[in-house]
C-alpha cells in the first residue's frame, strides 16, 4: 500500500513538471515567434515572376488567381515551418509515456498545437481543435468510420450464428497432435484477418478446448492468438488495420504503401514464422518452457484459473456460418477497390487510365471510399445470408448495429485524435521541417533510420498499449521525412513505424490486444504478458536486424530471404540449446 502511494505521489510530481515545461516552452516558441519561421519552398524556386507573391493577377480590370503560383506556397516562395511543429507530437509521446493513456495525451498534444497556432488566442485555439483538428479529422476519416463500424456489426453476427464453435467442434474430432492443434489455432486466426478483436476473442473461444485436450497450456495458446491477431491484420490488405494507415497517407493512396509496405513489416511477418517453427520444431524457452512443461502435467493454467463470459452461440451453427461473411467481405471488397480505382470504367477521380488494368486499378483506388462501399454490401449480404440460414434473425441482426458500433469506439476514437494531431502540426509545418532537416542528411545516415524508427515505435507502443495511436503519430512524421513517394527508403521507414508498432503493443500488458488474447484464452494476464514477452524480444532483435540490412538495401527480394534465414537458423540454434540445458 505504501509502495502503491509513493508510485502515485511520483506520478503526480512527474505530471505536474511535465505540465510546467509544456506551457513554459508553449510560451517561449510563442512570444519569440519562432513557431512562424519560414523556409524556402520545396515545390517551386520563389516568389511567382508572375504575381511577384501578391497570388492574384488583374485581367480586365477584374482580379483572379494567379493560375501559375505554386500551390504549396501560394506564390510566395516561403512556407511556415520550424521545430516547433513538432512539438505537440513530442508533447503526445511524452505524456503518453508518463501517463501511460493514450487518450488524453492525444487531446493534450491537439491543444498544444492549437495554442501554438493561435498564439495563445482562446477561441482562436477552440477553433482550431474543433475546426483544423477534429472535425477535420472526423469528416476526412467518415469512410473508415463506417467500415470499422461495419465490420464490428460483421463480426457481431458471426458470433451469434454460431460459426465459430462449429469450426471448434470440427477441430475437436479432426485434430489429433498437439502439433496440429497449435497449427489449427493458427490457421483459424490467419483466417480471422479482418480484425484483431474478432480474432482475439472468436480463435480462443473456438480453440481452448482442442488446445486443453492436447494438453497445450492457456499461455501458450494466448500467445498463439496474440501472435496471429494484430500481425495478420497489419499484412492484410482488408482489414480495420489496413483502413486506418490507408487513412494516414496522402492523396487517397494510402492502400498502395500499406501495401508496398508488407514485404518490409518484417516483425508480422517473422511473427507469423516463428509460431510456426515453434510449433513444427517441438520446443519452447524462457517461462512459457515451465508453462507446458505444467501443462503436460495437468496444470493447463500455471496459476489460478480464469474463467471467461460464457459465449453461448447458435447450437445449428456450422463452419460455413464463420466462412461466408468473410468471403462476402474479402469478394465485396476487391470489387469496390478495383471499382473506385477505375478497372470498370472512370475512376473515382474521373480518368480512365486502368480500365482493364487491375493491378493499376488497385494501385490507384482510395480505400477511405472503397472500403465501406465493400463492407456495406458484405454486411447486406450477411444479414441475407444468416436469415435465410434461420440462424440469426432479422430481429437479433439489428440487435448487432448498436453492439458492433460499441466494440469499435476506442479505434475510432484513437483515429480520430490521431488524425486531428496530424492535421494540427501540418497547418504548423512540420512536414516541411522535417523535409528540410532530412534533405540536410548524409545518405548513410538515412539508412540507419527505419532500425531507429523501430525502436521508437516499439516504445511508443510498448508504454500507451496501442499500436493505432503509435502509428497515427509516426506515420505523418515518418511521410515528411521523404516527400518523393519513388524513394524507396519511405517505404522501408512505413514498414518500421508499423511493424514496431505491432511489436511495442505485443510486449506491453496495457495493450487491448495482449488483454483480450488473455480474455480469449481465458488465461492469467500476467502469465501472458510474462511467457510472452521473450517471445515477442526474440523477433524484435532479428526484425531490428532486418531493418538495418532494409536500411542499406531497400529490395524486398533480398532483405526479406536474409531475415527469414536469420530467424528459422537462430530458433535451430536456439533449439539445440534448450536441448542441451535440459
Amino acid at each position: 500500500m505504501v509502495e502503491k502511494k509513493k508510485l502515485f505521489t511520483g506520478r503526480r510530481i512527474t505530471l505536474i513538471v511535465a505540465s510546467i515545461v509544456i506551457l513554459a516552452l508553449l510560451i517561449v516558441a510563442v512570444a519569440t515567434g519562432a513557431v512562424s519561421n519560414t523556409l524556402d519552398c520545396p515545390d517551386c524556386d520563389g516568389v511567382c515572376q508572375i504575381c511577384d507573391g501578391a497570388h492574384v493577377l488583374e485581367v480586365s480590370g477584374a482580379e483572379v488567381d494567379c493560375p501559375k503560383c505554386c500551390e504549396t506556397c501560394g506564390g510566395e516562395g516561403m512556407v511556415q515551418g520550424s521545430a516547433w511543429a513538432l512539438l505537440p507530437a513530442i508533447i503526445a509521446i511524452g505524456l503518453a509515456l508518463i501517463t501511460r493513456e493514450v487518450y488524453s495525451s492525444l487531446f493534450v498534444g491537439i491543444l498544444s498545437g492549437a495554442i501554438l497556432a493561435s498564439g495563445f488566442s482562446f477561441t482562436g485555439t477552440v477553433d482550431h481543435v474543433v475546426n483544423t483538428g477534429i472535425v477535420s479529422a472526423v469528416s476526412a476519416t467518415a469512410g473508415i468510420f463506417v467500415f470499422l463500424v461495419e465490420l464490428g456489426i460483421i463480426v457481431a453476427l458471426v458470433n451469434k450464428a454460431g460459426g465459430s464453435r462449429a469450426f471448434g467442434e470440427w477441430a475437436k474430432t479432426h485434430i489429433k497432435s498437439k502439433v496440429g492443434a497449435a497449427i489449427a489455432t493458427f490457421i483459424l486466426g490467419v483466417l480471422i484477418f479482418i480484425d484483431d478483436y474478432f480474432n482475439c476473442l472468436t480463435v480462443g473461444s473456438v480453440m481452448r478446448p482442442v488446445t486443453d485436450k492436447h494438453k497445450i497450456s492457456r499461455s501458450k495458446l494466448a500467445y498463439i492468438i496474440d501472435a496471429t491477431a494484430a500481425p495478420i491484420c497489419m499484412i492484410a490488405p482488408i482489414s480495420s488495420w489496413a483502413a486506418a494507415v490507408s487513412q494516414y497517407a496522402a492523396d487517397g493512396q494510402g492502400l498502395q504503401l500499406f501495401i508496398a509496405a508488407i514485404p518490409f513489416n518484417f516483425y508480422s511477418l517473422l511473427t507469423l514464422i516463428f509460431v510456426v517453427a515453434i510449433a513444427l520444431m517441438k520446443f519452447d524457452f524462457g517461462p512459457m518452457k515451465k508453462h507446458e512443461e505444467n501443462a503436460e502435467n495437468g496444470d493447463l493454467f500455471s496459476g489460478s484459473q480464469v474463467k471467461g463470459e460464457e459465449f453461448t452461440p447458435n447450437p445449428r451453427g456450422r463452419v460455413l456460418d464463420l466462412l461466408m461473411p468473410i468471403i462476402f467481405l474479402l469478394v465485396a471488397c476487391v470489387f469496390a477497390l478495383v471499382y473506385v480505382g477505375g478497372f470498370f470504367g472512370p475512376d473515382y477521380w474521373g480518368y480512365t487510365d486502368n480500365v482493364g488494368n487491375f493491378i493499376g486499378a488497385f494501385g490507384n483506388t482510395d480505400a477511405t471510399v472503397a472500403l465501406p462501399w465493400g463492407g456495406l454490401v458484405a454486411l447486406v449480404l450477411s444479414i441475407i445470408y444468416m436469415a435465410i440460414r434461420r440462424v440469426v434473425s432479422f430481429n437479433d441482426s439489428m440487435k448487432s448495429i448498436p453492439s458492433g458500433f460499441i466494440a469499435m469506439v476506442p479505434a475510432i476514437l484513437i483515429l480520430t485524435f490521431a488524425t486531428a494531431l496530424k492535421n494540427i502540426t501540418g497547418e504548423l509545418g512540420a512536414k516541411f521541417f522535417v523535409g528540410s532537416l532530412v534533405a540536410g542528411f548524409d545518405q548513410t545516415l538515412l539508412s540507419f533510420l527505419p532500425a531507429v524508427i523501430f525502436l521508437i515505435a516499439c516504445v511508443l507502443a510498448f508504454a500507451t498499449g496501442t499500436s493505432w495511436g503509435t502509428f497515427g503519430i509516426l506515420i505523418p512524421i515518418v511521410s515528411s521525412m521523404f516527400p518523393d513517394p519513388a524513394n524507396p527508403l519511405l517505404i522501408v521507414c512505413m514498414s518500421a513505424c508499423l511493424a514496431g508498432a505491432v511489436c511495442g503493443d505485443h510486449c506491453s500488458p496495457i495493450s487491448d490486444t495482449t488483454i483480450m488474447s488473455s480474455a480469449g484464452a481465458e488465461c492469467e494476464h500476467l502469465n501472458h504478458v510474462s511467457t510472452q514477452l521473450p517471445y515477442a524480444i526474440y523477433v524484435a532483435v532479428i526484425s531490428f536486424i532486418s531493418f538495418l540490412i532494409a536500411g542499406f538495401v531497400p529490395n524486398a527480394l533480398i532483405a526479406l530471404p536474409i531475415s527469414i534465414v536469420l530467424m528459422i537458423g537462430s530458433l535451430f540454434v536456439t533449439r539445440h540449446i534448450v536441448k542441451r540445458k535440459a
